[in-house]
């Protein structure tokens, strides 16, 4: 049962917008990062929404390392294509200006891809697959990050967590979204496990010597200082077949990096040669198709969605309750909280209220009795 306070979608959606305008960033752009950061929340995917606000966006444009004002450059284009260069500006900015324009792209040519260089954070990869899911059509996506995963049979942070995400339109109330990072977890999981207080689970991290970790803080520490790294998909060596997810992150930050002639691996670490915080200059690619361009937008929905619902009808394990498909607890999610708000943590509320004082915004949280 939740216990947290709630805060409305409203105030919380107000609240965010002003405090990106009061460190600089233009209206337009600040409601964009505010919608993705609360369709994290909407979506119960809690490590990329309120609680990264402060410390990945706020702190990281009062550092001087990501800037507030993106300058979207697009460097070629073609029918079909685009590369572009953020400037080091608002990642998800730039994520909405790539993702919209390929969707017109393939309106009009059935395919269309995007590639962009020198980013920063653009939330969760979901919210660009499911703008295409949104129109009918099919949305891939892929981020490289900071370095946090070894690869197998190495105990180095070389790869990000590179999620490789999809959005699929069906013909039920929502889409198939496959949004999860190449590794057992990520750093924004185990952000929200040190905030709360608790312990990562053994084996979804590896320390220098092979060994699994668990103190949350030290982990954050580790994945900074190099001394623990994020174990890929599959676990720890192949036998449970970590080369997979070690194999699809490394995909990922292929078409993150070769494409868009942009930075890779240990270059996204976020500091100089000194130690000196830098910008991450990550980059992205987006990649939407037009179903009608094929059978036809209606009979892609009715398949994908016979499909979705034979696999939840197919024959349970003893004592579980329902088979799901990926997207739907997330919905399910959404169903619950649409009338009640954002549960905000004690540790957030602090947060929140430092910011607030800190910029004079005149809002008054629930939390605070």
């Amino acid at each position: 049962m939740e216990t947290r306070p709630y805060v409305p979608w409203e105030l919380m959606e107000n609240f965010m917008v002003d405090t990106f305008k009061a460190v600089g960033v233009p209206e337009d752009d600040a409601k964009i990062c505010a919608d993705v950061l609360l369709e994290s929340d909407r979506r119960g995917i809690e490590s990329h929404g309120a609680n990264r606000f402060k410390p990945i966006y706020i702190d990281r444009i009062e550092a001087g390392i990501q800037n507030p004002v993106t300058n979207f450059e697009i460097l070629k284009e073609t029918p079909t294509t685009m590369t572009a260069d953020a400037h080091d500006g608002m990642g998800m900015a730039a994520s909405h200006k790539a993702m919209t324009a390929i969707i017109e792209k393939a309106r009009t040519y059935g395919m269309g891809m995007a590639v962009v260089r020198n980013s920063t954070h653009y939330g969760i990869a979901g919210y660009w697959a499911m703008m295409a899911a949104k129109e009918g059509m099919i949305g891939i996506t892929g981020t490289n990050a900071r370095p946090s995963i070894a690869p197998t049979f190495g105990v180095e942070n070389m790869l990000g967590t590179n999620p490789l995400t999809f959005a699929l339109p069906t013909d039920e109330e929502f889409p198939f979204v496959l949004d999860c990072a190449t590794s057992i977890t990520q750093r924004g999981k185990i952000e929200f496990y040190a905030r709360s207080g608790k312990d990562t689970p053994a084996g979804m991290v590896i320390g220098k010597d092979g060994s699994a970790m668990t103190d949350s803080e030290q982990i954050l520490k580790g994945l900074t200082n190099g001394t623990a790294a994020l174990a890929p998909l599959g676990g720890i060596g192949e036998e449970l077949g970590g080369y997979k997810g070690y194999g699809y992150a490394t995909v990922v930050e292929i078409l993150s990096a070769a494409l868009q002639a942009g930075s890779f691996l240990k270059q996204l670490s976020g500091l100089d040669a000194d130690g000196n915080k830098q910008p991450y200059h990550l980059g992205h690619f987006f990649i939407a198709i037009d179903t009608e361009a094929f059978m036809g937008g209606e009979t892609f929905r009715k398949i994908c969605g016979d499909i979705l619902r034979e696999l939840r009808a197919s024959q349970k394990a003893p004592g579980e309750e329902r088979i799901y498909t990926a997207g739907e607890k997330e919905y399910l999610v959404w169903l619950d909280r649409k009338d009640k708000g954002v549960p905000v943590g004690e540790a957030v509320q602090k947060e929140f209220i430092g910011i607030r004082d800190k910029y004079n915004l005149p809002y008054k949280f629930p939390f605070e009795g």
